[in-house]
């Protein structure tokens, strides 16, 4: 599934639009790469996010086939750092 995607379904990233802009500027990466937003997350990559708010590394667990709610979607990943 795309990275947009992933971090939207995940609460990671407030918008699909949000995510986007964060790998447009080379905040997020996949298993130590910068990643685009059209990037393919598979369970086990481990995405790092850099925002201006917060660094955040989380290893994929499951990626969800639609929107998670808040309270659900910490089971979906494992927070690294």
């Amino acid at each position: 599934m795309r990275l947009d995607l992933v971090l939207k379904f995940l609460c990671l990233a407030k918008s699909r639009s949000a995510a986007k802009v964060l790998c447009d500027h080379g905040d997020v990466s996949i298993n130590g790469a910068v990643a685009r937003a059209a990037s393919t997350v598979h369970s086990g990559d481990v995405i790092a996010i850099r925002a201006p708010e917060r660094a955040l590394t989380v290893e994929v667990l499951d990626v969800p086939g639609k929107q998670t709610s808040k309270a659900e979607a910490p089971r979906h990943y494992r927070v690294v750092t």
